[in-house]
Order: C-alpha cells, then structure tokens, then sequence
C-alpha cells in the first residue's frame, strides 16, 4: 500500500503572515500539522485558500485536512458581524473552505478531519451556526489562557463515537485556543464531544466514510500525547486504504 497524499488546506493570504520587505501575502500553514500528518505516514500537500478547482485538485487527494485559522465571516452563518470580538475574516478562505467541505459533505467518500476554525467550518457548511465569542455565553472562558492562547482543558468523550475508537480514551485533556463555538448543530452532524461547560468539542457525521472534526489543536500535542497523534494516524490509515497500489516498471 503506498502512502496517503493529504491535503491540507492553507490560512489567507494576509492571515497572520510573515513580515517580509519582499512581500506582504503569503499561503501558508502551521508546520505542527505537517509534522502529525507525517508522523501517520500521509504525504502533505497543502492547499492554498481561494483554490475552488475540485476536479482538478480532489483526484490527487486520498484525505482532506481543514485547519484552524482566523473567524469565520458571521453573514455565512447568519450571524453578528458586528460584534466586536470578531477576528478579522478572510472572505476568500471562506468561500474556498466552506465550498470544499460541502463537496465533501455531498460525495461521503474522502476522509476528512477538521480542527477548531475546521470544525466551525464544517458546521457553517451543513447549515449550522456560530457563536461569535464563548465569553458572551460563558461567565468563564475555559477555552483559553489570560493571553487569549493556549489553555489545557477537559474534554468528555461519547464512549459509542468515532472519536472515542480512534483515541482509546473518553476523559481527554486537550490543547484549546478557541474563543467561538458551535451554536446551532448542522444537518446530519453528530457531537462526539463536550468541555466541562457544555461547548461542542468535536463533530462527526454518521454514513460519512471518514470525518472527525475536532475543536481543540490535537497537532500542538501529538509529537508528545499518543491519544492525539492517534486522531492523525486513524484518519491517514483510512485514507491510505483507497490509495492504488504503486506499479513499478520492470
């Protein structure tokens, strides 16, 4: 069996970019989430935002990675674009992201995991909503530290979910950094997982040959946490069972 071409999409073009006298836009993507996926043994090849040309890209793929990223634009989910803890949005990363996982949520065929801004992107996509910023709902932000970044918090695991057989585990303790959250579940979605607060941590969808998607950054911790290397190693197994066989000249 050859290895799992993965692809993985990319933030936008001025989305947290790198400084450079030479240039001011930049594709580009945490390297956390290439290390995991090489770990499972998956091929990256990351997908720069703006790209809609699925024909074209999807055949080469045997598995999709949505990354986290910036907020998602609310007049996609119907939402409050005013609220004043937005993140400014990328409307380009929107349209090429929201467009691709609904491709996917259409075929059911190519495994696809999803995390945090993913995971929200997955749900817009199937016709959910947003909450545009935990605090507003929570007297408490668990999700993230005083500096607005990483926060270690408990995650419940459904025993019967996807999630909880990929892991080994349903008491988790994970690598959080979010500060929305899903409000209205999308069509045919499950949740496989809750923080302490009650906020949705993790989706899947049931008839679906592969989807995890996930809130927490399960790439932050997996060089050093096997439960959460174990999310990568799963999802590019499944995507590797389709891959042809190589056939060598003789």
């Amino acid at each position: 069996m050859s290895k799992a071409v993965i692809g993985i999409t990319s933030g936008g073009r001025r989305e947290e970019y790198i400084k450079s006298r030479h240039y001011d836009a930049f594709f580009s993507t945490p390297a956390p989430y290439v290390d995991a996926v090489r770990r499972a043994g998956g091929v990256p090849l990351l997908i720069p935002a703006g790209d809609v040309e699925w024909e074209t890209i999807l055949p080469i793929l045997d598995g999709v990675l949505v990354t986290g990223g910036t907020d998602i634009d609310p007049i996609e989910y119907g939402g409050d674009r005013a609220n004043p803890h937005l993140h400014p949005a990328d409307r380009e990363r929107d349209h090429s992201e929201l467009a691709l996982v609904r491709h996917l949520l259409d075929e059911r065929a190519t495994p696809l995991l999803c995390i945090c801004r993913g995971l929200q992107v997955l749900n817009v996509a199937a016709g959910g909503t947003l909450h545009e910023h935990i605090p507003d709902i929570r007297s408490e932000d668990i999700h993230r530290n005083e500096a607005g970044l990483w926060a270690m918090q408990q995650v419940q695991v459904e025993r019967d979910s996807l999630l909880a057989a990929v892991m080994g585990l349903t008491n988790l303790k994970t690598s959080s950094g979010h500060h929305q959250a899903v409000k209205d579940l999308g069509d045919g979605l499950r949740v496989s997982a809750v923080a302490t607060d009650g906020i949705i941590e993790a989706l899947e969808m049931p008839g679906h040959a592969w989807l995890v998607a996930v809130q927490w950054h399960p790439e932050v911790t997996a060089a050093q946490d096997p439960s959460q290397q174990a999310i990568f190693d799963a999802f590019v197994a499944k995507a590797a069972e389709a891959r042809p066989a190589p056939v060598y000249a003789k």
